[in-house]
């Protein structure tokens, strides 16, 4: 009996024994499957750094071309004048106007401005706290006027003056001529400097910036050529004079050709 049940126990053992190589743990080659380290090859993508050439934005700098914009800095230089002869400077641009200081040779000043219709420059003296207004032919002038700007004279910022302008204004034509008449204005003896024109009139066919002053408040009248041929009509504008300054302006009533 134990014979048998020896035999049967190696039986056994060599069936077991013969069934072992059958394990064949083929999945062993799924090591070859390192193959997909080539997925390393997404390393290349390191080939997006060239993204470093942006830094060439840094050529922009050359907008500091910009600062030729300092050419702008050659400033206007007004012209400067220097008074060759005895004269006056007026509060506008001719010698019907007020006086405004005396001028001697060797005073000096900058020119700001000139008068289309006379020429007379617009000057600061170093002397005179204000401007006035000086004819071009009693001054040397170093710069070119021709590049100043057209000035009007602003008679209201002259003084002050505490008189009306001449009441009554009435014009009478005869032909090329009117005549002008007005009624006076009372002004102590200190204070007269009589009565000053302003006007536009058409002589030989040219419009032409006409003025004229009249040194005492007794004069009430003036007749002048004013002929037709212009497109423009003449007219003009009164005031009263008196030492402190200017007063308002009148308007003349023209009579046309």
């Amino acid at each position: 009996m134990k014979k048998i049940l020896f035999v049967v126990l190696v039986s056994a053992l060599v069936i077991v024994s013969c069934s072992l190589p059958q394990q064949t743990n083929t999945p062993v080659p799924l090591a070859p499957t390192e193959t997909q380290t080539p997925a390393f090859t997404f390393t290349p993508q390191a080939t997006f750094t060239p993204t470093t050439t942006l830094t060439s934005t840094a050529t922009f700098t050359p907008t500091i071309t910009l600062t030729p914009t300092v050419t702008f800095t050659p400033t206007f230089s007004f012209p400067s004048v220097t008074v060759n002869k005895q004269a006056h400077c007026r509060y506008g641009p001719s010698v019907a106007f007020l006086h405004a200081a005396d001028l001697y040779p060797g005073d000096m000043g900058i020119a700001d401005g000139r008068y289309e219709y006379s020429g007379w420059l617009h000057v600061k003296f170093d002397k005179i706290k204000y401007y006035c207004w000086v004819a071009p032919s009693v001054v040397d002038v170093v710069g070119d006027i021709n590049t100043l700007r057209y000035n009007e004279p602003d008679l209201q910022t002259v003084g002050y003056s505490k008189y009306p302008a001449p009441p009554n204004i009435k014009t009478v034509r005869n032909g090329d001529e009117i005549t002008i008449r007005w009624d006076q204005v009372k002004m102590t003896e200190d204070h007269d400097r009589g009565y000053l024109i302003i006007a536009f009139v058409c002589q030989d066919g040219n419009y032409l910036w006409w003025t004229k002053s009249f040194p005492n408040q007794y004069e009430t009248s003036y007749t002048v050529r004013d002929e037709a041929g212009c497109p423009v009509p003449s007219e003009g504008l009164l005031y009263t004079v008196e030492k402190h300054g200017f007063s308002k302006p009148a308007q003349i009533p023209w009579i046309q050709p």
